[in-house]
C-alpha cells in the first residue's frame, strides 16, 4: 500500500481525495492546505489528518499528489523529489518552462516517478477513440466554459486549452513547425479567449480554440485522417468514427456511397465505439499507483507535462506579440 499525501484541498483537491479513498493501493497519510478554514472543514468531512506544515506531510508520505495552485507546483515538487517521493502533479506541470524543465531533469536524476495530471487522456471518450486515431492531418478542438473565478490565476491557455494541447501532442508524432495565435483579455488580466493554429513538420495542422467566457460548455475535438473522421465529445463522453472503405457491387437502398474517378466507389461506414463508464480522475490516480507498484513509466509523464507547458507558453508569447488594433 502506498502512503500518499495531498497538497491542496480546494475544489479539485477534494475530488482527488474522494477518488483516492476508493483506491485500495493508496493509504492517505493526510493533506495540507494553507487555508485554515478549508483545512478544518475538509479534515472533518473526510476524516483525514490535516498537516499544518507541508514539509512534514512530504516527510511522512511515500508519494505526493500536488493539487495546489499552479504557481506553487515547483516549490512542492522540488522538495518532494529531493526527499525521494514519487509525484502526481496536476496540470500544468509548472508555471514556467524553466520550472517544468527543472522538475523533469531533477526527477530523472533522482529516478523519481512523476505523472502529470492531464485528465483528458483518461476520458472514456478519448480512450475509446485512441485505437482509431492513425496519423491525423487536421485536428480541430473547441473547449468553452462559463466564467468562473477559479482558474483565473492563469491564462485560458493554461486553464483550458492545455487539455487539448496535451491530446494533440500525444496523437501527432511530429515536431512543431510553427505556431500562430491570437487572444483577448475580457474579464481578467490574461487572455480569456484564445485561438492557436499549430503546424507540424509532417504537415498536420491543429486548430485549437478555448474560452472561459462562453454562455455554454463545450469540449469537442475532431480528427481528420486518410479515409476516416473521428469526433470526440469529452463533455458528453461520446465518440463517433466515420470511415470510407473501397466498395464494389450494388449498394443497398440506405447505403452512402461516394463515387470517385475511374469508376471507383467508397462506402461511408458509421461506428460508435463502446464507451466504458469510468471516472477519469480515478483512472489516472489508479494508473499512478500501478506505475509505482510495477516500476513502470506512467501514461502521462513529466516530459509530456513539460512539452505541454513549453507549447502553451509559445502560444502565449505569440498572443503577446500581436499588436492590438484600436
Amino acid at each position: 500500500m502506498i502512503n500518499i499525501g495531498v497538497i491542496g484541498a480546494g475544489h479539485l483537491g477534494k475530488i482527488h481525495l474522494t477518488q483516492m479513498k476508493e483506491i485500495a493501493d493508496f493509504r492517505i497519510t493526510g493533506f495540507y492546505d494553507k487555508n485554515k478554514q478549508t483545512a478544518t472543514e475538509v479534515s472533518a468531512a473526510f476524516g483525514i489528518k490535516s498537516f499544518e506544515n507541508p514539509m512534514e506531510l512530504i516527510e511522512q508520505s511515500a508519494a505526493l499528489d500536488i493539487v495546489s495552485p499552479t504557481p506553487t507546483h515547483y516549490e512542492y515538487a522540488v522538495e518532494a523529489i529531493n526527499k525521494g517521493k514519487h509525484l502526481f502533479i496536476e496540470k500544468p506541470l509548472a508555471a514556467s518552462v524553466d520550472e517544468a524543465e527543472e522538475i523533469l531533469k531533477l526527477s530523472q536524476k533522482k529516478n523519481i516517478m512523476v505523472q502529470t495530471g492531464h485528465v483528458e487522456r483518461f476520458n472514456p471518450a478519448f480512450v475509446a477513440a485512441a485505437p482509431h486515431l492513425d496519423s491525423p492531418m487536421f485536428i480541430e478542438a473547441h473547449r468553452l466554459a462559463q466564467f468562473n473565478l477559479r482558474g483565473t490565476d492563469v491564462s485560458v491557455i493554461f486553464d483550458l486549452m492545455i487539455h487539448d494541447l496535451d491530446i494533440v501532442l500525444s496523437v501527432v508524432k511530429s515536431e512543431i513547425k510553427s505556431i500562430h495565435a491570437s487572444g483577448v483579455s475580457v474579464v481578467s488580466d490574461s487572455p480569456d479567449i484564445a485561438n492557436a493554429r499549430i503546424e507540424f513538420e509532417n504537415g498536420c495542422v491543429a486548430n485549437l480554440t478555448a474560452s472561459r467566457i462562453s454562455v455554454k460548455k463545450m469540449r469537442k475535438a475532431r480528427f481528420f485522417q486518410t479515409n476516416a473522421y473521428i469526433s470526440i465529445d469529452f463533455l458528453k463522453k461520446k465518440t463517433e468514427v466515420i470511415r470510407l472503405k473501397e466498395f464494389s457491387g450494388e449498394p443497398g437502398p440506405f447505403s452512402l456511397v461516394v463515387e470517385l474517378e475511374g469508376n471507383r466507389k467508397k462506402m461511408i461506414y458509421f461506428e460508435n465505439p463502446e464507451i466504458n463508464d469510468t471516472n477519469a480522475i480515478k483512472s489516472e490516480l489508479q494508473q499512478f499507483a500501478d506505475a509505482i507498484n510495477n516500476n513502470m513509466q506512467p501514461a502521462v509523464t513529466a516530459y509530456d507535462g513539460f512539452i505541454a507547458v513549453k507549447t502553451a507558453h509559445a502560444i502565449l508569447e505569440k498572443i503577446k506579440s500581436v499588436p492590438l488594433v484600436v
